[in-house]
């Protein structure tokens, strides 16, 4: 990497995307700033240009911002992904660190720390926050033992907090651009891997465990 940073910003927010812009268009070591509203127009620019870094959105509509860096991952390994979210650590971090982030920041903590974070990863470092640091050795630590919905893939653990939330099977499958066949096939294989029977027992265990914002 040599001269300003090239920065890609991915979310479907107009507003959000200018408030990122105005976050890092005022810093030195900052040059080009691309936007991208959807997966696709971020997977299309990411193939057509060369950025330092993607500041990712994780709640992308239709396929999610997880399934989104893991195709970035794929198309240029070595190109470092900030995961920007909503959503607090304890929820998506871990996989969001494992599908090949280089860190996780929410929306929150964004205007203090987003510059921070973006040239950590862009100097081959991760962008991790003593909380997340926490959560990522207390999940090693557990191995196997961890709980019930750490053993659900990406999608899965996405439909379950969206179960949660009361969506009802066609509400997801429009949310995701899916078939309610395919979204009523996660919800089986849930109900299986976490040894429930029903959509009640999937939304008090939600509940319980503040799976939801």
């Amino acid at each position: 990497m040599s001269g300003r940073l090239r920065i890609l910003i991915v979310d479907d927010h107009p507003i959000v995307r200018q408030g990122i812009r105005q976050t890092l268009g005022d810093a030195a070591d900052v040059g080009e700033l691309g936007e991208a509203a959807t997966a696709q127009q971020a997977l299309d620019l990411v193939r057509q240009q060369d950025w330092d870094a993607v500041v990712l959105d994780i709640g992308l509509p239709g396929r999610g911002g997880l399934d989104v860096l893991k195709d970035i991952k794929q198309e240029r390994p070595r190109l470092p992904v900030l995961i920007l979210s909503m959503h607090a650590e304890d929820q998506y971090a871990v996989r969001a660190i494992r599908a090949g982030a280089g860190g996780y920041l929410t929306k929150e903590a964004a205007a203090d720390k987003l510059l921070d974070a973006i040239r950590r990863i862009t100097t081959g470092g991760r962008f991790i926050s003593p909380d997340l640091a926490d959560l990522l050795a207390t999940e090693l630590a557990a191995g196997a033992g961890g709980p019930p919905h750490a053993s659900l893939s990406d999608r899965e653990f996405e439909v379950l907090r969206l179960i949660g939330s009361g969506l009802t099977v066609g509400d997801i499958a429009d949310r995701f651009a899916l078939s309610v066949k395919t979204v009523s096939t996660y919800r089986t294989r849930i109900l299986e891997k976490m040894r429930m029977k029903n959509n009640a027992e999937l939304m008090q265990y939600v509940l319980t465990n503040r799976l939801l914002d």
